[in-house]
């Protein structure tokens, strides 16, 4: 049977937790740990089965085993972690079907944001210009990751481009599903590289008021993006659960 990573006791994402957790006080709820957790994952810091301790993260976040327990079901019920009997919390690994059925919602959501988009004062755009600046001089640089990180956060703000709290955090859950797929591919530069060019594509399409031809570009793209994953879904290798 293969073992599943556990993180070390010092692993990266743990300190960057540990600094997160000083931004809010002692008596925020589970909703906030879990947000924190959800955005490590959403960041690619969580990759498919790692293995959370719970030792580790109650004294990393300051907070009782209750409280990180409740921060547990609530992304357990997101689909962002597992419970394995008598072996402890996981991050799951997803198969084919999850991968389609996220991108499904995920082409029913961005497309649909972009398209009923009007009149966008482009100061709103300013994140976006940051994402695709970020993204392309992490390419120059060759950090894939971190161009990978640049591009969810240049689809987060994207779809916050329609003002809805409820859109932001359905989104927020998808893209964090879609990190752990994006694991899939051994090598980012394949996964992402494709995808720079055209995230500035969307942009000046956005610029200049042309929301239909985005939501086309973005539709086309989505779709690229499924079926390079699902290629890779189905080249790699089979693990025992």
């Amino acid at each position: 049977m293969a073992a599943f990573p556990e993180p070390p006791a010092h692993a990266g994402w743990l300190r960057t937790v540990a600094a997160e957790v000083r931004t809010f006080d002692r008596s925020s709820t589970a909703e906030r740990v879990a947000e924190l957790l959800r955005h490590r994952v959403i960041e690619g810091d969580l990759p498919p089965g790692t293995r959370l301790s719970e030792e580790q993260l109650v004294e990393v976040l300051h907070v009782s085993r209750n409280t990180l327990r409740e921060a547990f079901r609530l992304l357990t019920h997101e689909g962002l972690l597992v419970h394995r009997l008598h072996r402890g919390v996981f991050v799951p690994e997803l198969d084919e079907d999850d991968l389609v059925d996220l991108y499904r919602l995920r082409r029913t959501i961005e497309c649909d944001v972009v398209r009923r988009l009007e009149r966008l004062d482009p100061v709103r755009l300013r994140p976006l210009h940051d994402d695709v600046a970020a993204g392309e001089d992490a390419a120059r640089r060759g950090d894939w990751v971190a161009v990978g990180t640049a591009n969810m956060r240049f689809h987060q703000h994207l779809v916050a481009l329609a003002d809805s709290a409820r859109i932001d955090e359905t989104a927020a859950r998808l893209l964090a599903e879609l990190r752990l797929a994006f694991h899939t591919v051994a090598a980012p530069q394949r996964l992402y590289a494709p995808y720079v060019s055209r995230n500035r594509t969307l942009l000046d399409l956005l610029v200049t008021g042309e929301t239909d031809r985005a939501a086309k570009e973005l539709e086309v793209y989505l779709h690229d993006s499924e079926a390079q994953l699902v290629q890779a879904y189905r080249k790699r290798p089979r693990r025992n659960p």
